[in-house]
């Protein structure tokens, strides 16, 4: 599939696995590749302000990944997250609820794997990131996409609009932004 990728896309997909490096998380998710397509400026043509959407993908991951649906679902039993994330980063430190999921641990392999540490690349010296399953799945789902409107290559539009095809962090922070995926076809399409 990534033989299909246009070097924007490729730009994409590597700019999301140097993003997790760079923050130091286990796997590459959906939040990583539309903090590429934004270091990429693929957004701007819809007018789309980055720093502020960094900063409301921070929020969310703040808030460990919750949406503001499932924030209204709480409220609506009387649970307020916001006291709740105030109170477990008093206990246990600024962004307790935005630290990444430990790696699973498997048997076999060498010392540091079975200490959840990434092997690093022989070549390049950087540790192997995999992408999480709904990364996985919005690559394909750009795939899909490419299919269904004919077209012959992978391009950004296409990882665009995986990541605004399925509800939650993502499509809900570019949404807040005025960013649909009927907006996203649209403007980009022209």
């Amino acid at each position: 599939m990534f033989e299909r990728f246009t070097r924007d896309a490729r730009s994409t997909v590597t700019g999301a696995v140097a993003e997790a490096r760079q923050a130091g998380d286990p796997t590459v998710t959906r939040e990583h590749l539309l903090l590429s397509l934004l270091a990429l400026g693929v957004l701007d043509p819809l007018g789309v302000d980055r720093t502020a959407v960094a900063a409301d993908l921070a929020a969310a991951r703040r808030r460990g990944g919750m949406s503001r649906a499932d924030e209204e679902a709480l409220a609506g039993l009387g649970i307020d997250l916001a006291e709740i994330v105030s109170r477990v980063e008093e206990t246990h430190g600024e962004g307790a609820l935005a630290a990444p999921a430990p790696r699973r641990r498997t048997l076999g392999g060498s010392l540091r794997s079975a200490l959840g540490r990434a092997e690093p690349d022989a070549r390049t010296g950087n540790r192997h990131v995999p992408f999480t399953e709904d990364a996985k799945n919005a690559l394909e789902q750009s795939l899909r996409i490419a299919l269904g409107r004919k077209d012959r290559h992978i391009g950004t539009v296409h990882l665009l609009l995986a990541l605004l095809s399925r509800p939650g962090t993502v499509s809900e922070v570019l949404t807040d932004h005025g960013i649909t995926y009927d907006t996203a076809e649209s403007a980009l399409a022209a």
